[in-house]
């Protein structure tokens, strides 16, 4: 049987969060959002309902799309209550499979029986959530890209006994909200994040070992390449914790490759964790990076 996706939550409200919040709201999805953090699902919204405006302001898009998007999200106070009646759980959280199970498990109970599972995971086995989950047939892995409302992709993960439908299900959702999809199967790290921090971690071995500085590594990259955004501005924009944690957990699971070099380790340890803290391999000033 056949489900449409016509109300989605988004549990987590953090910068992914809050960008596939956005996504799925203006393209006609009643979206609901929860944080376990009082206040932080409500401080969200409001978020979104700023950036909005922003676009209008640009015109990117209408004041009428920005209304009718607005009307769709709402912040929920209890995971039940983003949960009753959805069609998708979306969750958006820290990258620890343990903390992913207690919420996704929770968020289950509350959800109708025909709910897909969804984890914004960029390296965590979707083949051990969903087995955990007790649910396995209906959770897959929907890899959104930073920022959501801008990137193409959408990185669908099956895992090992993630059914046909589920799988059809997620390209619908995919084409509903304007993206172009690509199916992996469950290996850590899946396609993009095991390509994506290698270059990553092979460019910080280049700035510790005195190579060329950060700008121009990413500026090799961004101009001989034609890549958007150079690896370490990339990493401060995803966050060095963020790419520390994916480097551990590959290292952990496939070798020695994906060993974190010292230096990221060492300016988490220091909070450098790059935009959201301020400082990272560039300084942040109002959104924009500067060099160092």
């Amino acid at each position: 049987m056949s489900f449409d996706i016509r109300t989605v939550a988004v549990v987590g409200s953090g910068t992914m969060g809050q960008g596939i919040a956005q996504v799925t709201a203006a393209v006609g999805v009643t979206t609901r959002v929860f944080d376990a953090a009082q206040g932080r699902a409500a401080a969200a919204v409001g978020a979104i309902g700023a950036q909005l405006e922003k676009l209008v302001g640009k015109g990117k898009i209408t004041a009428d799309a920005a209304k009718s998007t607005r009307e769709r999200l709402t912040p929920a106070t209890t995971l039940a209550e983003a949960c009753e009646g959805a069609d998708l759980i979306i969750e958006a959280i820290p990258e620890s499979m343990d903390l992913k199970v207690s919420v996704l498990g929770e968020a289950s109970k509350c959800a109708p029986a025909h709910a897909l599972i969804g984890s914004n995971t960029s390296s965590l086995s979707i083949t051990e959530l969903g087995a955990r989950l007790r649910a396995a047939d209906r959770t897959i892995g929907l890899h959104f890209f930073n920022p959501p409302p801008v990137m193409e992709l959408l990185e669908i993960v099956r895992g090992l006994a993630t059914s046909d439908a589920t799988v059809e299900r997620a390209l619908a959702f995919a084409r509903q909200i304007g993206k172009t999809p690509i199916i992996v199967r469950d290996t850590p790290g899946f396609a993009t994040s095991r390509l994506g921090v290698i270059l990553g971690c092979e460019a910080m071995r280049m700035l510790e070992s005195g190579v060329a500085s950060a700008t121009d590594i990413d500026r090799a990259m961004e101009l001989g390449y034609r890549h958007p955004m150079g690896p370490l501005k990339l990493t401060d924009l995803v966050g060095l914790d963020v790419r520390l944690a994916i480097l551990d957990h590959l290292y952990k699971e496939v070798g020695e490759q994906f060993r974190a070099p010292a230096l990221l380790r060492t300016m988490v340890r220091a909070g450098k964790l790059g935009k959201k803290s301020g400082e990272g391999f560039y300084v942040w000033k109002e959104g924009v990076p500067q060099p160092r």
